[in-house]
């Protein structure tokens, strides 16, 4: 036979104790340490009231094939190549045409170049004792992650030794400098502007010391770190001086304002 429920009551338990208890005592500890504990936490590990994240990615570099090229004698002067054109008419005399060889490399296949393999010969005069150099290289530097970030950025790479040399070689990183974090969204190109007036005319336009003083005012750069410079000394008649490098594109850990929408 069936049964049908006619009434029901819930039933009200109350607990009660003296200011004075065990039962109060635990409760006041269970809340301090719910609470305290986790706030210290938070805030000796920088994660309370977070301003600033980073986020890592690989970013997509194309060597621009411009490039400036010195080289300091022993006896003070210099012999000097660029691709810029108006730099090679300033130079005359000093003027030097070398073979310049240059290959990009996409080791894992993912669509970005890995590094870059950079040769240059310069010819000198047996009687001409390379004793230093100075080479820039500029890129295309882009970002894709978060905002859309375009420069034109670069590689300064630079050598002196009291020992007249043959031939240097280096292999490095070019590495991304923040003074301050990227956008997280949108299209920063701020910095995608010529880092060197190709249509300069006059010296001053290819003098490093305001080059490298302009483009240290960029609140983003790039910087080639010289890991493991060789540099060789010894040239042989009729042979020219050297300069290779192997510049790699490395994973960046790039800042960006916290937003906690994005968590």
């Amino acid at each position: 036979m069936a049964v049908i429920q006619v009434y029901s009551r819930p039933v009200l338990q109350n607990y009660k104790a003296s200011l004075c208890s065990k039962a109060l005592l635990f409760q006041i500890c269970v809340f301090i340490l719910t609470i305290i504990p986790p706030f210290f936490v938070a805030y000796k590990s920088y994660g309370f009231w977070m301003k600033v994240d980073t986020y890592s990615e690989q970013p997509h570099v194309l060597f621009k094939h411009h490039v400036v090229a010195v080289l300091n004698m022993q006896d003070g002067g210099y012999v000097a190549w660029s691709t810029f054109k108006d730099f090679n008419i300033l130079q005359q005399d000093h003027l030097r045409i070398p073979l310049v060889k240059s290959r990009e490399e996409d080791v894992n296949r993912d669509g970005k170049f890995d590094l870059l393999h950079f040769k240059v010969e310069m010819p000198v005069l047996d009687t001409e004792n390379v004793q230093g150099f100075q080479l820039l290289l500029f890129f295309d530097y882009r970002l894709y992650k978060f905002s859309e970030f375009r420069m034109e950025s670069m590689a300064y790479i630079q050598h002196s030794s009291p020992q007249a040399g043959a031939e240097y070689s280096t292999d490095g990183h070019l590495r991304l400098m923040q003074l301050q974090p990227l956008a997280h969204r949108g299209t920063d190109d701020r910095f995608n502007i010529p880092i060197i007036d190709e249509n300069g005319i006059f010296a001053e336009t290819y003098d490093f010391k305001k080059i490298f003083q302009e483009y240290n005012k960029r609140n983003v750069t790039t910087r080639f770190s010289d890991d493991y410079p060789v540099w060789v000394a010894g040239r042989g008649a009729n042979k020219p001086f050297i300069i290779s490098a192997t510049i790699r594109y490395a994973e960046e850990s790039i800042e960006y304002p916290f937003v906690a929408s994005l968590i």
